[in-house]
């Protein structure tokens, strides 16, 4: 959330000066009135950023971890600033503690935790940060820590089963490239010289055979530099507005792979609202954080245009329908949840279909990538073998 720095006046004429959070300038100017008679100047203090904050990003098994001890240590009835010293020295991420730490020097200091943890955890997810934020505002941050806990051990576990899954089709795929690279530049070659001394016409798919070897030995440094200069300029495109959003788009237009990072967001957002409606925030802000927590792009952009349409009286479910980037299934139980009353019971249930949704069609399309690669590397390999032993067949039958 924006934080304002502002300088105020009482009638009397003595001035005050301080910071204030809040979602606009309108809400901020709204607060200081509450404090003091008028309104001098207001100033947005800009976030600074560090170079080295994505590599300080704290893990979804750390924050997991961290959520779990806040909602054991404050039901045993702790005072807030020893409760985060201790969530401190039970935490073994280093810099999770440090940053545990300060928010509890913070805390003594008159802070709230919610905006010392806005201000010190620049590599904490929005999602954590807000939820403190509506567990404070709603005085029960021990539901808001436990649903926490949930909310990042299913993400961290939802990773790890992604990771192993392509653990193995990326092993293969990279040790292919390896061999045949070496093959290619190394092996060929030497067989070269012995075709150019048999003396015989050399069939065509030796010919390719050569002239794929001499290319690559050639150009090979040249093709890496190339493919380094397109993945480096495809990642720097993406990291533009409207190339993350493109990106994200043409991802999800994608065959199978495509519809499995649909489901995979329609799975986020379902977890995350539902986390954050939970907590006890008002839906508008729960979207809004919603929105800016999705790994996607573009779906982050269709869910964020949602909130003017809530603001101006409408419904999230028919806000949603313009969303293209959503699964339909996703729009309308959303629109039939909110309808009944129960919208964060149904993001819950709709989050656990889409989970098992996304593993089961990656468990369906690595067991079709597979065998893919397999016929693949068959297939190189028998178009190597016909390459060299072709030109000896043919040395044997002029004999």
């Amino acid at each position: 959330m924006p934080v304002f720095q502002y300088e105020g006046a009482y009638r009397e004429g003595q001035r005050v000066t301080g910071v204030v959070e809040a979602v606009s300038r309108n809400e901020a100017a709204a607060q200081i009135r509450q404090k003091c008679d008028m309104v001098i100047s207001l100033t947005e203090i800009k976030e600074k950023k560090d170079f080295l904050e994505r590599f300080q990003k704290i893990d979804s098994k750390g924050l997991s971890l961290t959520c779990g001890q806040f909602a054991i240590i404050l039901k045993a009835g702790l005072p807030l600033v020893q409760a985060v010293d201790l969530a401190a020295g039970q935490t073994g991420d280093k810099a999770m503690e440090k940053l545990l730490r300060q928010v509890a020097q913070d805390i003594s200091g008159g802070w709230s935790m919610s905006y010392s943890f806005s201000q010190r955890g620049k590599g904490l997810p929005v999602t954590f940060k807000e939820t403190v934020r509506a567990g404070e505002e709603s005085g029960d941050l021990i539901r808001s820590f436990e649903r926490m806990r949930d909310y990042y051990d299913r993400m961290y576990k939802t990773k790890q089963k992604a990771s192993s899954a392509l653990l193995y089709p990326s092993f293969v795929i990279g040790v292919a490239v390896i061999v045949i690279g070496i093959i290619m530049v190394y092996a060929v070659p030497s067989f070269t010289s012995m075709f150019g001394s048999l003396g015989v016409e050399l069939p065509m798919v030796t010919k390719v055979l050569i002239g794929m070897s001499e290319f690559l030995s050639r150009y090979v440094w040249a093709i890496v530099a190339f493919v380094a200069v397109i993945a480096l300029g495809v990642r720097l495109y993406g990291h533009t507005g409207d190339g993350a959003v493109r990106l994200a788009r043409w991802k999800l237009s994608i065959p199978l792979a495509g519809k499995i990072n649909q489901m995979a967001g329609a799975s986020q957002f379902a977890h995350t609202m539902s986390t954050m409606l939970a907590a006890g925030m008002p839906i508008i802000q729960a979207i809004e954080v919603s929105g800016r927590a999705m790994s996607n792009p573009c779906m982050s952009q269709d869910i964020l245009g949602a909130v003017s349409g809530v603001e101006s009286g409408r419904s999230l479910g028919e806000c949603m329908e313009k969303a293209l980037s959503l699964p339909p299934m996703l729009v309308q139980m959303t629109a039939i949840g909110e309808a009944s009353g129960a919208l964060e019971s149904t993001l819950e249930v709709l989050g656990e279909y889409y989970d098992n949704e996304v593993e089961t069609r990656t468990a369906k399309a690595l067991s079709l990538l597979e065998p893919a690669i397999i016929c693949v590397l068959a297939g190189f390999v028998a178009f190597i073998l016909m390459a060299v032993y072709l030109p000896m067949f043919s040395m044997y039958s002029s004999i």
